[in-house]
């Protein structure tokens, strides 16, 4: 007798675990019965939750303030929200409900910050960090914050030019600015140092011969970040070293600056067997930030984190309907889902991110190797064991098309949508999926709404510039 799915999963991993419980053999998420859900809206969907949000910037917050008071650190921890990572209204909302500062990347981003201020989603005290290459119309757009009140706006220069630019935009308003510092990638990269920020022996060099000598900018911050994230490698923490020495060396010079920007956030899970010390990362972080202020006789920095994905990442998921089972050999079989992989998680295919990926129901089943693909007709639409060095197993499908499996990507809830091009032209001209919001009242009680249909041919075709006046023959 075969085993069962449940069986498998549980023999694994330490299971249920982190928003994932089974029901009647059918899997919830955050405790949403995700079949009510397919039932209710159909397949594909891409749903969000929005109550993780809160419950990821209260770990956050959480995690920093047992670290300060481990160490007895004298500054305070500030929650930044990178409206990159996810910039529909009802996720950056959620997140302005816990009190979290904003870190803009480019122009229409500003233009975001001035929507939230008219409809009374943020004042005008909220620190707002403008990260990103500065064009000229995002460095005009934040001298219009200034020009409009904000009190708390921080340009975090990536390269010397940008300073001069800024300035003949500034008027005669004194602006905050923060410093970028350029860091080593990791060893497997195509190439040696980030193409973002300043060297730090020029960046000294950049803030004695010039900053200092400027009494319309204020040196408030050095900004440090890791493409790759806060992990617990040689990597990380040697680049985490120079950079707190760097502020040490600059605090020294300039009594004005007084906050160290961790950009880089912590990551998310994307597998059952995800192992991650949060706790002690972050005691670590406080500890070496600590010893350092200690020795070299400064002041301990305010600290700003800038959590994109870990902010959103885990309140995604992405559920599609496995329309057939399509066997090439004795030893290869596909899973052919309703939807492309290459539109709706552009990450698994692009950089081959990993999610993870779980069937919804026939979780007492038995299981089978198979590879997973998309509808469209390029080759590249799939999700397979050999680009994720893993083994994906799941229920047998059904040979009845009454009785079908339905899988879902997990923690896709960061950039997916941005990268695809959301409402926009779809690969093969499949349309996106319909996007699914799941909340809850004052009570608990589970909130579902459609905030967008899947799109329709029109939708489209007026983007390419047909005349959508005529009528589309159906089937």
């Amino acid at each position: 007798m075969q085993n069962t799915y449940s069986q498998l999963i549980h023999q694994s991993f330490d299971f249920p675990q982190n928003g994932f419980e089974l029901d009647n053999n059918e899997l919830t998420f955050h405790g949403v019965p995700l079949m009510r859900l397919i039932e209710k809206y159909g397949t594909p969907f891409k749903l969000m939750y929005l109550p993780k949000i809160a419950e990821q910037v209260s770990k956050a917050r959480l995690l920093f303030k047992n670290a300060i008071e481990e160490h007895n650190y004298k500054g305070n921890y500030h929650y930044c929200y990178c409206t990159k990572s996810n910039h529909f209204s009802h996720v950056i909302e959620a997140a302005l409900k816990e009190g979290v500062h904003l870190e803009t990347s480019a122009a229409f981003d500003v233009d975001l910050i001035f929507n939230l201020l008219e409809n009374d989603k943020i004042d005008k005290q909220r620190t707002i960090i403008n990260n990103g290459y500065k064009s000229d119309d995002y460095l005009k757009k934040i001298i219009e914050l200034y020009e409009n009140g904000f009190q708390n706006v921080i340009v975090i220069l990536d390269n010397r030019n940008e300073l001069k630019r800024l300035l003949k935009f500034a008027g005669n308003y004194k602006i905050k600015i923060g410093l970028r510092m350029a860091v080593k990638e990791e060893p497997q990269s195509a190439y040696k140092t980030s193409r973002f920020g300043i060297q730090p022996t020029e960046l000294i060099r950049f803030y004695n011969e010039t900053i200092h000598h400027l009494d319309q900018v204020e040196l408030s911050m050095l900004h440090f970040f890791v493409d790759s994230g806060i992990k617990d490698n040689l990597h990380y923490w040697g680049e985490f070293q120079k950079a707190t020495s760097l502020y040490a060396s600059l605090k020294k010079v300039c009594s004005s600056l007084h906050c160290f920007n961790l950009g880089g956030g912590f990551p998310i899970q994307n597998n059952l067997g995800f192992d991650y010390d949060y706790q002690y990362m972050t005691q670590e972080i406080i500890k070496n930030l600590t010893l350092t202020c200690i020795q070299e006789k400064i002041e301990m920095p305010d600290i700003y984190t800038e959590f994109g994905r870990f902010s959103v990442g885990e309140s995604g998921a992405t559920i599609f309907k496995v329309n057939e089972e399509k066997k090439q050999t004795d030893t290869e079989k596909w899973y052919l889902i309703d939807n492309s992989l290459m539109n709706t998680i552009p990450d698994a295919w692009s950089i081959h991110e990993k999610f993870i990926l779980l069937p919804i129901n026939k979780w007492d089943q038995p299981y089978e190797e198979v590879n997973i693909g998309g509808i469209s007709c390029d080759h590249s639409d799939y999700y397979n064991t050999e680009d994720f060095n893993q083994q994906i197993y799941l229920p047998i499908q059904s040979s009845s098309k009454n009785d079908p499996l339905y899988i879902g990507f997990f923690h896709t809830g960061a950039y997916q949508d941005a990268i695809s091009g959301y409402g926009g032209i779809k690969h093969c001209l499949i349309p996106a999926p319909k996007h699914v919001i799941v909340d809850r009242n004052e009570f608990g009680q589970v909130q579902d709404y459609v905030y967008r249909n899947e799109q329709s041919a029109n939708e489209m075709f007026e983007l390419l510039g047909y005349n959508t006046s005529c009528e589309i023959l159906q089937e």
